[in-house]
């Protein structure tokens, strides 16, 4: 089944727009169209569009997108050069995971910091309100 370009984007959660740009880029090659030239969207299409969402939402240039795209059209030959391509952008991702992972750390750490302190603050403050009251 082929989607049009609305039901495409409503698939894979972009607009229109950015699909024409995506095509416009050479982001989508094997994009094909109907008689009357409007865009049209197979599965495969729809797959491709999410590989290379996952690739821009972890970071991937659009110009390192082309360059992956332009090796993909040529052929199997290629593969190896797209491994390198992927085996890099992969260690990035995980580079940026740990860094991620850092920050959390340190931000549990206040937080629990916050809540011993908050802890303290309460008590005295039950405290301090019981002794109003006696």
């Amino acid at each position: 089944m082929m989607l049009s370009i609305k039901d495409a984007a409503k698939e894979v959660q972009l607009t229109p727009h950015t699909l024409r740009y995506y095509e416009s880029e050479g982001l989508l090659p094997f994009l094909e169209r109907d008689e009357q030239g409007h865009r049209v969207f197979s599965k495969k299409d729809i797959d491709w569009i999410q590989f290379i969402l996952c690739l821009r939402n972890t970071g991937m240039s659009i110009r390192e997108m082309k360059s992956f795209v332009k090796l993909y059209k040529g052929g199997d030959k290629t593969i190896p050069d797209r491994m390198d391509i992927l085996y890099e952008h992969k260690k990035l991702i995980e580079e940026q995971l740990e860094e991620t992972k850092w920050y959390l750390r340190n931000i549990n750490n206040k937080i629990a910091h916050y809540e011993s302190i908050n802890k303290d603050y309460q008590k005295s403050k039950e405290e301090r309100k019981a002794l109003v009251h006696e």
